[in-house]
């Protein structure tokens, strides 16, 4: 039997096929872009998006479980194989998984026409079959030190699962447990993730310019406190949101993280954006962590909804197209560096988060705040689209 790396050269298919970051990285940032339109339109009174769910959760849903699925499938495709050796699937299987992720995001945006079961069954078909691939491969490899990666993709599935279940009873899902589970999910993958790969591109580009003073290595003692004061304060928002020792909690693991961030020599990383920006999307971790705990404790100042943005547009989204960027460029033949249009993707994303959060500070001009936000990131996407999709197209030169 063909090992997974012969069948991938022996692939004479469309080259999008030929590894799992092409069709995800490309589909879930065109997503991003749709959503946000859609969602644009949908504010102005525009359009009425055929969903069964109201237009708020539609619009958190798609994000952290539309899009964010998309790009962790890409995301972990591309790095089993650095983790066990082996390749999961190529070819139209590929495809085929690709295909389940599309027609969950078509089942929800059209579900006011389908059963609530119907939608919800496919719409949780593609990451069960996911998990079900990760699982195998992280076995078969032996890799067991992954198994919490696996664990957390698990929790993310089951918090879509009680999103579907909060929705169909006719809750305000988008300030359910199920986002919550979903959100700290996310929040958990980033810092367990970033935690490796931030300090050791930071370490491997200072290395390669001669320089003296390098990020402290990665997953140490204070990192892994950092670690468990977040996890406990997450668990204690997702159960108990309003509760005082949630906030406290979470302000807490903002500090332990900003302190941790600073001991990656980010500050020294300016010249090149495709490590900065690493450290700028990590930065959103601690942030939100601080802003959240702040909104639980002094909920009358902050709102829990703009709050949670800090964590969603600013970790998820700007940590993601980090990711996006630096893989498409290495795993495409590319040089590692960020030209001018890379650096504008980053720049355009920095200011819809900002935008964002200026609603907490600024209520009233939220409508143009809100625009200007989901018009920059909009651009951000559509950039990436743009000037990425070739690349993801095209086979490796």
């Amino acid at each position: 039997m063909a090992t997974s790396a012969e069948k991938i050269r022996a692939w004479t298919g469309p080259a999008i096929l030929s590894y799992g970051f092409r069709p995800f990285f490309l589909g879930g940032a065109a997503w991003a872009a749709i959503a946000m339109s859609l969602w644009l339109a949908a504010l102005t009174g525009a359009i009425e998006i055929p969903t069964r769910l109201d237009p708020v959760s539609w619009h958190a849903h798609e994000f952290l479980y539309g899009y964010l699925g998309a790009i962790i499938a890409g995301f972990l495709l591309t790095a089993i194989p650095n983790w066990t050796g082996r390749m999961p699937i190529a070819g139209w299987q590929l495809g085929g998984l690709w295909a389940l992720w599309l027609l969950g995001r078509i089942a929800v945006a059209t579900s006011a026409a389908w059963p609530a079961l119907a939608v919800s069954a496919i719409d949780l078909a593609f990451p069960l079959f996911f998990a079900g691939i990760i699982v195998r491969e992280i076995i078969s490899g032996r890799n067991w030190r992954n198994l919490s990666v696996v664990a957390l993709f698990g929790i993310l599935l089951a918090g879509n699962a009680i999103f579907h279940w909060e929705a169909s009873r006719g809750d305000f899902a988008a300030q359910g447990i199920g986002i919550r589970i979903g959100l700290a999910t996310a929040v958990m993958l980033i810092a367990l993730i970033g935690g490796r790969i931030v300090p050791s591109f930071t370490r491997n580009w200072l290395a390669k310019r001669g320089s003296d003073s390098l990020p402290a290595p990665p997953m140490g003692g204070i990192d892994r406190a950092a670690l468990l004061v977040l996890l406990a304060a997450l668990a204690i928002w997702v159960l108990r949101p309003e509760a005082k020792a949630a906030g406290i909690g979470l302000v807490l693991a903002g500090l332990c993280h900003a302190v941790r961030l600073a001991r990656w020599s980010g500050f020294r990383t300016g010249s090149e954006p495709l490590v900065w920006v690493l450290h700028a999307g990590y930065a959103f971790i601690p942030v939100g962590a601080l802003v959240v705990g702040l909104s639980v404790l002094m909920p009358d100042i902050i709102g829990a909804a703009p709050a949670q943005h800090a964590w969603m547009a600013g970790g998820i989204g700007l940590m993601t197209l980090a990711v996006m960027t630096r893989a498409t460029l290495g795993h495409t033949g590319q040089a590692l560096t960020a030209g001018t249009a890379t650096t504008a993707i980053y720049v355009l994303l920095i200011i819809a988060v900002f935008a964002r959060l200026l609603v907490v500070g600024l209520p009233q001009f939220s409508g143009a705040l809100h625009t200007a936000s989901g018009l920059a990131w909009l651009a951000a996407f559509s950039g990436f689209v743009i000037f990425y999709g070739r690349l993801l197209i095209l086979p490796r030169r």
